[in-house]
C-alpha cells in the first residue's frame, strides 16, 4: 500500500473516532487535497477490502481497515511522541512523523518503542 493510501486510511479511522464517520468533503479538508482525490483513493481502499463506502454514503472501515488504521495511528503517535521527548516542537513532530510512519522498519518503530517506554 502506498504512503497517500496509508494518509487515507488513517485520516478516516481519526474522523470515525472523532466525528463519528468520515466522509469524502470531511478527509478531503482535513488533508488538503480536492475531492475528488479522495473518491479515487476510497476506490482503491474498497478495492483492496480496507473501506466500504455506497454511493454519497459516509466512508466506513473494514475490520481488516480498522486494524491497519490503528497500527498507522499508533505508529505516527508513537514517532511524534519520541521527536518531542528529543525536543522537536508539537507541529514539526507530528509532520515529521507523518514521514516516517510510512518509511521506518518494524524492527526501528518496536526500538523507539522500547527506549520511549523506558524512559
Amino acid at each position: 500500500m502506498t504512503q497517500s493510501l496509508e494518509d487515507y486510511l488513517e485520516t478516516v479511522h481519526i474522523l470515525i473516532s472523532e466525528q463519528g464517520s468520515a466522509c469524502v468533503r470531511d478527509v478531503a479538508k482535513l488533508l488538503d487535497v480536492k475531492m475528488p482525490s479522495v473518491v479515487k483513493a476510497v476506490h482503491e481502499l474498497k478495492r483492496l477490502g480496507l473501506v466500504t463506502q455506497e454511493p454519497y454514503a459516509d466512508i466506513e472501515l473494514t475490520p481488516k481497515g480498522s486494524r491497519l488504521a490503528k497500527t498507522i495511528l499508533n505508529r505516527h503517535t508513537l514517532l511524534r511522541s519520541f521527536l518531542v521527548k528529543l525536543g522537536v516542537g508539537r507541529k514539526t513532530a507530528d509532520k515529521d512523523a507523518c514521514l516516517m510512519e510510512h518509511i521506518l522498519s518494524a524492527e526501528t518503530i518496536d526500538k523507539i518503542k522500547a527506549y520511549t517506554e523506558g524512559n
